[in-house]
């Protein structure tokens, strides 16, 4: 089992284990935490999968569970377990597209108000604190929620909120800057004054600046920012929720204006309008795909380098639980967008195959590689219009292309072979064309022979290109 983020909350530690997702609670604070599931709040956003369904774990499946990381009986006996339905594939904040931390960001909101209800706050504001399954955010950490001071007029994640979602998001907007580069190396977000650094005069007085990056950072120049948390009590519990609901609803709607715009272009964000097949060979590709998703019936699948998601979505339709990369965050933001508005199984991610997510956090255990999660969880992978981007971009040896394939399906994989021939790869080779003399449809089947059979393959119409279905050795049909 591997640590998750929870560790962090003195109240608990969450275990994520192969099949499970344990949840142990010190025994202090399980009264009140069994007291915030049985709520209205708690009930009506686990019953729509806004919140994660949790149980309580009884005596003999206790007794029969090995102990969690870092803990021994004697601790698990001073507490309470319980089990969180498992997100069929977590990811983070620093492999979405802005697209989807504005949702998380959203949900966030939406359970902070709600929650009002009830008598209940959320003591932090954090992506770390949501998952997603398929393109739908779910918020899994619970707890996060606490019973609130009925006199306290503050909402005291908010600094948190706009280092973590308001700001990465009005530098993703402004200056198209991935969320990779702000949440790999900074663990709680943007500051207010590394944003001011990087505006112009006039853009400082901009009203999303001002408020967000220039007031801030003038009032901690003044040294009128406070230095220190100090709790302030009002004797009119109305008047204290009505401010706090007003700071909560104030924010949802910054987060509102900063909503990514749809239909910006991106380098690759045209691809299959521009530098794809023509109609006739496109659609000769897409009946390939199709029966391979007819007659293999893949429940889970990895697209590579999926680009707009087409054959994504393809997969989705098929029945398949679909997690599609690509490291164009356009493109993931654009397959997001997709799959939210056609309800299909897709998970979008901005991966970069070539260079993929390093374990993060404490001792690099906190938040395990996206190779890590992804060995051996899929049953197809779909590798197209992708390989030869490695094999001349990259330079990576065709025989460690397809090891990595053979780890990271356990069946299936349909991948499609780029001819030095072709105009896209004497395009990306740029006059090396000596460099992969050696490559032809020959070298590539012996490349294949260590892990994979061929079940099928085909020819593009006329193009220098073949798409290969190949089953794992090991996999009997």
């Amino acid at each position: 089992m591997i640590p998750s983020t929870s560790f962090r909350d003195p109240a608990g530690r969450c275990c994520v284990g192969e099949n499970r997702v344990l949840r142990w609670i010190a025994a202090e604070h399980t009264p009140a935490f069994e007291a915030f599931l049985e709520t209205p709040f708690a009930r009506r956003f686990t019953a729509e999968r806004r919140l994660i369904p949790t149980r309580k774990l009884g005596r003999v499946e206790r007794e029969a569970m090995e102990c969690l990381p870092g803990m021994d009986r004697e601790m698990l006996a001073a507490g309470e377990i319980y089990e969180h339905e498992r997100v069929t594939f977590p990811s983070y904040a620093w492999e979405w597209p802005a697209e989807m931390l504005h949702a998380a960001g959203e949900l966030t909101m939406l359970l902070a108000l709600a929650a009002l209800a009830d008598g209940y706050g959320v003591k932090d504001a954090t992506p770390d604190n949501v998952l997603f399954q398929g393109p739908k955010p779910i918020f899994v950490d619970v707890l996060s929620f606490e019973k609130r001071e009925p006199g306290d007029p503050v909402w005291q994640p908010y600094a948190q909120f706009v280092r973590t979602f308001l700001l990465p998001l009005l530098a993703a907007r402004w200056w198209g800057l991935p969320l990779a580069d702000v949440f790999i190396t900074r663990r709680d977000g943007l500051e207010p004054e590394t944003l001011y650094r990087w505006c112009g005069p006039l853009q400082r007085l901009r009203p999303m600046f001002l408020g967000l990056v220039t007031l801030p950072t003038w009032l901690a120049g003044r040294g009128q920012a406070p230095s220190a948390h100090h709790e302030r009590r009002l004797a009119d519990p109305e008047k204290a929720r009505f401010i706090l609901e007003m700071t909560l609803r104030r924010s949802g709607r910054v987060l509102a204006d900063l909503k990514p715009r749809s239909g910006n272009r991106s380098t690759w964000s045209d691809y299959m309008e521009t530098h794809s097949y023509g109609e006739a060979a496109f659609k000769l590709k897409e009946e390939f795909v199709r029966l391979v998703l007819e007659e293999a019936r893949p429940r889970r699948v990895l697209d590579v380098g999926a680009n707009t998601g087409h054959f994504s979505a393809l997969a989705a339709a098929a029945g398949a639980t679909v997690v599609a990369i690509d490291s164009d965050a356009r493109c993931a933001g654009a397959v997001w967008q997709r799959a939210l508005t056609e309800t299909l199984n897709v998970l979008p991610l901005v991966i970069d195959i070539a260079r993929p997510t390093p374990p993060l956090g404490w001792r690099n255990r906190e938040c395990p590689s996206f190779l890590e999660r992804a060995r051996g969880g899929f049953d197809c992978l779909l590798m197209l219009a992708i390989l030869h981007h490695l094999l001349v971009m990259e330079r990576v040896p065709l025989e460690d292309i397809l090891a990595l394939a053979a780890e990271l399906t356990t069946a299936h994989l349909v991948i499609e072979w780029v001819a030095p021939a072709d105009e896209m790869f004497r395009r990306l080779a740029r006059g090396r064309d000596h460099l992969h003399a050696d490559l032809d449809r020959d070298a590539f089947e012996r490349a294949c022979r260590p892990h994979f059979d061929v079940v099928r393959f085909s020819r593009v119409g006329d193009a220098h290109r073949w798409l290969y279905w190949l089953r794992k050795r090991s996999v009997k049909s």
